[in-house]
């Protein structure tokens, strides 16, 4: 059993411990939060115990592996403390907002030698492995061009917008570390172009609601995302890959499997309404997938090399933004 413990006990830290209390293979101990009373109520409810302070946390003799589900700015910080001691993490995207801090983090950590992972859950979609196979099979010949679509439900508010590093780094980010994994290149040049069309107050952010973002690939094959803050008709996300000799995509999920027809009408099932509800699965496995990867003591991923390179990309689409030209991504 691999000892846990919790850091965060906001909305996706609830998720985590739902998880991490069903996993039979984790022995769940610890919850930490700035509000100790959130953290009492989340440990409560998954029978571990609230750490008064985060020295508890990080000693390695209660604890072999920390799940950090804290604010975005707390992540390095809580990354280097768990390396240093020897305690392996699993933590949320991205390591840190300010990429020379990231990679500073990631040089730390990997000196230490403690296994990571980054939380890239929608790697573990059960279909999107499937269309990963299907690539790294042959199936569809050599990748020529890749289409991700990214659309969420609703605008979030304003406060969350300052603080999420913009649509690049927080909501296209999964698309570039996607559009890696499925490929298995790293982009060379970004162009991106977007607008302030659902909440023109993004702008006051020096951010966008809605765009599109192609990468050139090594070779010449090429990516296009396009990500929407807002839809009104539900949370939709696909991929569809064509190859040289086919395709393959995984189709937007409905939210059931039912058809009426009346007349000369026939009503379906809509979309998911929240990204959430599209991805919760994902969570779940990911957790499983490092979990396996401790118990097996092989290398975990999504890597902190992973993260970094995800991150490089969303720089380098934040400066085609701004200059309106194909930029080169820096790694």
């Amino acid at each position: 059993m691999i000892r846990f413990a919790l850091i965060g006990a906001g909305f996706i830290g609830t998720v985590h411990a739902a998880n991490l209390a069903a996993h039979p293979g984790v022995e769940f101990r610890l919850v930490y939060d700035v509000d100790q009373r959130r953290a009492q109520t989340l440990a409560a409810a998954h029978g571990a115990a609230a750490a008064g302070v985060l020295e508890e946390v990080f000693d390695p003799s209660l604890i072999d592996a920390v799940f950090i589900a804290s604010s975005t700015d707390t992540h390095a910080g809580h990354l280097q403390r768990a390396a240093a001691v020897g305690i392996a993490a699993l933590c949320e995207k991205p390591i840190d907002l300010d990429l020379d801090r990231a990679r500073e983090t990631a040089t730390f950590v990997q000196e230490c030698g403690v296994p990571v992972m980054v939380d890239f859950n929608r790697r573990f979609d059960r279909d999107y492995a499937e269309l990963k196979r299907v690539v790294d099979s042959g199936g569809i010949g050599t990748v020529e061009l890749i289409q991700l679509t990214s659309r969420g439900p609703s605008m979030p508010p304003l406060s969350y917008v300052a603080v999420s590093g913009g649509q690049m780094r927080d909501q296209t980010v999964h698309f570039f570390d996607l559009a890696r994994w499925l490929s298995s290149v790293d982009p060379v040049e970004v162009f991106a172009t977007g607008s302030a069309l659902a909440e023109p107050g993004v702008a006051n952010h020096d951010d966008v609601d809605t765009s599109a973002v192609t990468l050139r690939l090594p070779g010449g094959a090429l990516v296009q995302i396009d990500s929407v803050r807002r839809t009104g008709y539900g949370y939709d996300e696909r991929i569809e890959v064509m190859g040289s000799e086919g395709m393959v995509e995984a189709r937007r999920h409905r939210n059931g499997a039912v058809s009426r027809y009346s007349g000369t009408s026939v009503v379906d099932d809509g979309l998911h309404p929240g990204w959430f509800e599209r991805v919760q699965p994902t969570y779940a496995s990911a957790l499983s997938a490092f979990v396996s990867a401790l118990e097996s003591g092989v290398a975990p991923a999504p890597s902190l090399e992973d993260g970094l390179k995800a991150q490089a990309i969303a720089e380098a689409a934040v400066l085609s933004l701004r200059s309106g030209r194909m930029e080169p991504v820096k790694y």
